[in-house]
């Protein structure tokens, strides 16, 4: 059996690379025509009805309490916001960059988490957070030396922050109660909120024409979104906001090998020293803690 904590940076590391695969199934979507508010709504809506199934399968109750509900729909429009921000930036950059740009969220959940709730950061977590950024620094500067879009940056950092703050949320709330199944449902629920209205209560919905774009729409329900933020959420559980988010490291460095293979961007060497050093980065975080309490371990013994 896992230990809590295997499974918590085992589920932080299946979220990190499952929403990495956010632009592999959006962008061919956007080449058949659709614009962000209509790929975000079947994505959204096929999650839900995913969700909805596996929950009636497990026996798993639908039922919400009244203090429940007002943390919910803010969950919800808060994680749907990010979605959205993000695929609006895929229209002022490359989806590559526009996720490794993303990655400034754990720094801002870190900063969360020590300015409003007290949390002591260690040094090898502020380390890894360093480290990583340094990486993403490499990952994030392209090839051709010209300057992002401002408007692609706002809504990527926008996006960063909507993210972290969900991410602190779950774990400093009600939320934290709930079953993680629930909570991922209703998150779906009320999330997609936002794009019913932003499509005018679907009159204005582009419609998927073609099998494989009803392909990678399910595929855009499953593993970014049912996947990412169920396993999202039980890392939370199990190992707390600020390793989960750290571990999202491994976001970029996904989007940029399905870039690589799939949609044949250039690997630089100035790209893969950028990768070494995320991946550096979260090792330092999952194993910062087991080594910390083997070292408090001798030296109690050496006492």
């Amino acid at each position: 059996m896992f230990s809590a904590k295997t499974k918590g940076f085992t589920c932080g590391i299946i979220a990190a690379v499952t929403y990495g695969m956010n632009p592999l199934f959006t962008l061919p979507l956007y080449e058949e025509g659709l614009n962000a508010d209509s790929v975000l709504f079947y994505r959204y809506g096929l999650a839900i009805v995913l969700l909805a199934l596996l929950m009636k399968w497990k026996g798993e109750s639908f039922r919400l309490q009244k203090k429940e509900i007002i943390p919910l729909v803010l969950a919800g429009l808060i994680f749907s916001s990010s979605s959205l921000l993000l695929f609006l930036s895929y229209n002022y950059m490359d989806a590559g960059i526009a996720s490794t740009i993303l990655f400034v969220y754990p720094v801002l959940v870190a900063l969360i988490m020590m300015i409003c709730f007290h949390e002591r950061i260690s040094p090898i977590v502020w380390g890894g957070i360093l480290l990583a950024l340094c990486g993403i620094s490499f990952l994030s500067k392209g090839t051709d030396g010209a300057p992002l879009s401002l408007v692609g940056l706002a809504f990527v950092l926008l996006s960063s922050l909507s993210y972290a703050v969900y991410i602190v949320g779950v774990n400093q709330s009600i939320l934290k109660n709930i079953s993680i199944m629930r909570l991922t449902f209703y998150a779906l629920v009320f999330g997609v909120l936002i794009y019913v209205v932003r499509l005018d209560f679907c009159m204005n919905l582009v419609p998927v024409r073609s099998v494989g774009g009803w392909c990678n729409v399910l595929a855009l329900a499953s593993l970014p979104t049912v996947v990412s933020l169920m396993c999202t959420t039980t890392a939370i559980h199990h190992i707390g906001s600020t390793p989960t988010a750290i571990l999202g490291a491994l976001e970029p460095v996904t989007a940029l090998f399905f870039g690589v293979t799939l949609f044949h961007e250039q690997l630089t060497p100035k790209i893969m020293l950028g990768i070494l050093m995320v991946l550096t980065a979260v090792t330092l975080i999952v194993v910062e803690k087991p080594v910390r309490e083997r070292l408090r371990q001798r030296l109690r013994h050496l006492r």
